[in-house]
């Protein structure tokens, strides 16, 4: 039996190759030889500039620009003294630019950090704020460009512009245009035709076996991928680059980059200035814990890793606080459903407002204002006319499940109890005694009244505390009137903010429309950016995402930016059969391509738990419902309610039955944003009926 070899590179790729490991052996010489100025005494910081100056003398005029950004740095440096961010050894950049202008070739390195000696040709720029980087992300291989940088207009053509990823100090891949080359652990190299933008998710439409989970995707160790900085196509970059003063709403469907966006404008605001933009003063908000700590770890490789990033219900938490000096009420953690939806709606955002604004003046004492807030409560013409001014939005059963609750709420927690020995009000388990009672709620607030606390003192008053430089509101579309108008209130007077969201991804009623949105915020001028292609999820998740949202659908959907293995769909008379494929399928999986991520998504906790007992046994198996994801691989059991903004390499979708998912917008939305989560492959699993919305 003959072995089967990899047949050689080609001549071009090979020259590829060779090209890209001498400029990094170069870089890394330069910078072990240059490692001592890192130690950045005043002495040495002089040193440099001194030695800077020189350089700029004899430079070319297309280094000069380069240099004049280091001699700012490092006469900042001496100002104030600072840790100095320098390229790291085991990745010092992520893309390699080559640029020719009239007869002169130079290559720039796009990274975190700059570094740069003229001497043996190595240019490492910082890609969030060197005026250089811009004609990597709005030029293509072979173009011509014209670029004002400072001192100059840049004219000339995009000889080279290759994505890069360095690992451990060693070149593991190339990504250009035609070819992607991969370096396997031997140090043999591997070369696939096909463009970088598609090639990078991998293993589109090579399926292991037919109808099986799994694409062969990711096999390989994921410290190869490449730096999604290097990825950012031409509108997500002209988007992060908007003017800081004015405000940004970034519209986009699921997969488009919108959370990117959000985040690189960030980190390009407080790298340009870093004085107006200081970490204390910026702040992102996200609906989820789940997405919340995922934006976290988006940051830190930003250098932005102390950046507050907070869920709705922490900011409100915290505000309260702030705001009336004393911590929240006890909260009942979850209110009834209709409940919940009222308080949240935007009928009675604003006929909370037309109220305040007949009323003048009015206590802002927490004390009061929830007083006053529990007689509205309570008061059924008021409610049901929130009720018709929601035109459908809201049943008129939220009346009287409001009334309810509200009263038990307002129940003085010692009415029923009065006169007995405090040492018998305690269960034989610790726990008190009206636990699981409706008296449990006496005293309580519900989660949705802390922004209303907010909202109503912030209409009378200003609201203490320092002002945000920027804020980042993620997934917008969950987030209500009141929550926006209480965010408002805390930006400065350049109202420096960005949202970012998508209507069609909505899983709460309280989405009034952008333009109310960015009214409540006090954004009203914002200028808008809509990103145009989904990058995460293959064309068949993409199409079958745009039928189930059905008449919801926008009528200009995202374009996929690839192809991918076709959605798998199967249906079984009872949740026994569901459940013993289930785990066969991702033991399979798992022992395939250990290096996955899957994420088993049910309607809610209910069916995740259930589901979850089902795949115990599997070791790579765990349970999520309280956003503490760990991004691991491995396998996550978790709800819709969980998944908003976040993706996996492989979605199950395992209750998609007519029970789970009816033929209503409430559903539409929220299986759209279950398919959606999918980077690579899909699989709707149903038991009995199957939803209508997949017909």
């Amino acid at each position: 039996m003959t072995e089967t070899l990899n047949p050689p590179l080609s001549p071009e790729a090979q020259a590829i190759v060779d090209e890209e490991q001498q400029l990094l052996t170069r870089v890394l010489a330069s910078l072990e030889a240059k490692r001592a100025c890192s130690s950045r005494s005043p002495q040495e910081l002089l040193e440099r500039l001194k030695d800077l100056r020189e350089q700029a003398a004899k430079a070319a005029s297309f280094d000069l620009p380069t240099i004049f950004q280091e001699m700012s740095l490092v006469r900042a440096l001496l100002e104030h003294p600072q840790e100095q961010a320098v390229p790291e050894r085991h990745s010092p950049y992520f893309a390699h630019l080559r640029l020719r202008e009239e007869e002169k070739l130079t290559d720039y390195l796009l990274g975190r950090a700059s570094f740069f000696d003229t001497l043996n040709g190595v240019r490492v720029v910082d890609w969030r704020y060197a005026p250089i980087a811009r004609i990597f992300y709005r030029y293509r291989e072979g173009d011509p460009f014209e670029e004002q940088l400072p001192g100059r207009l840049a004219e000339g053509s995009v000889e080279a512009r290759r994505v890069v990823v360095v690992h451990r100090g060693e070149l593991t891949r190339i990504l250009t245009p035609e070819l992607t080359l991969t370096r396997t652990p031997e140090g043999e190299w591997l070369c696939q035709q096909g463009a970088a933008g598609s090639a990078l998710r991998g293993g589109a439409g090579s399926a292991a076996r037919a109808g099986s989970l799994g694409v062969g995707a990711l096999t390989t160790d994921r410290s190869r991928q490449a730096d999604v900085s290097a990825l950012l196509d031409r509108e997500q970059f002209e988007a992060l680059n908007a003017s800081p003063d004015s405000p940004l709403l970034v519209l986009g469907s699921a997969g488009s980059g919108k959370t990117t966006v959000a985040l690189h404008r960030l980190a390009s605001l407080a790298f340009e200035a870093p004085q107006r933009f200081p970490v204390s003063r910026v702040q992102v908000v996200v609906p989820e814990p789940g997405l919340a700590r995922l934006s976290s770890r988006l940051l830190e490789p930003l250098g932005l890793g102390r950046v507050s990033v907070l869920t709705l219900e922490a900011w409100a938490r915290g505000r309260v606080h702030g705001v009336f000096g004393a911590p929240p009420p006890r909260l009942c953690e979850e209110a009834p459903p209709l409940v919940s939806r009222l308080k949240r709606h935007p009928a009675l955002y604003f006929a909370l407002r037309k109220r305040l604004m007949r009323a003048a003046g009015g206590s802002t004492k927490l004390s009061a204002i929830r007083r006053e807030l529990a007689e509205l409560f309570t008061d059924r013409s008021f409610l049901l006319s929130v009720v018709e001014a929601a035109a459908g939005g809201l049943p008129t059963t939220a009346v009287e499940q409001t009334v309810r609750h509200t009263l038990q709420q307002l129940a003085s927690p010692a009415d029923s109890l009065a006169g007995v020995d405090a040492s018998r009000l305690e269960t034989v388990d610790g726990r008190s005694l009206d636990e699981g009672t409706p008296e449990e709620l006496a005293g309580t607030a519900d989660v949705e009244d802390l922004p209303l606390f907010l909202f109503v003192k912030a209409y009378r008053a200003s609201l203490p505390g320092g002002r945000l430089a920027h804020l980042v509101v993620d997934e917008a579309e969950d987030i209500s009137l009141f929550e926006l108008f209480v965010l408002g209130k805390h930006l400065g007077e350049g109202r420096s903010v960005t949202l970012a969201g998508d209507d069609a991804q909505q899983t709460f009623s309280s989405f009034a429309g952008w333009a109310q949105a960015l009214s409540a915020l006090g954004a009203e001028g914002a200028a808008t950016c809509r990103l145009s292609v989904a990058y995460r999820c293959p064309r068949p998740v993409a199409e079958l995402a745009q039928k189930v949202l059905g008449p919801l659908a926008p009528q200009a959907p995202a374009l996929a930016g690839r192809d991918g293995a076709p959605v798998g769909r199967y249906d079984f008379p009872t949740e026994a059969h569901a459940n013993l494929f289930l785990v066969d399928a991702l033991r399979d999986l798992i022992e395939r391509e250990p290096q996955a991520s899957v994420g088993v998504i049910a309607r809610g906790p209910e069916s995740a738990q259930a589901l979850y007992r089902a795949l115990a046994d599997l070791p790579e198996a765990r349970l999520v419902l309280d956003g503490a994801f760990s991004f691991q691989p491995g396998i996550d059991v978790t709800d819709v309610a969980n998944v908003k903004g976040l993706e996996f390499d492989y979605v199950i979708v395992p209750d998609a039955s007519a029970s789970a998912y009816p033929l209503d917008d409430e559903a539409r939305r929220l299986l759209h944003v279950a398919v959606t989560r999918a980077s690579h492959q899909l699989w709707l699993v149903a038991t009995g009926t199957p939803s209508p919305l997949l017909a």
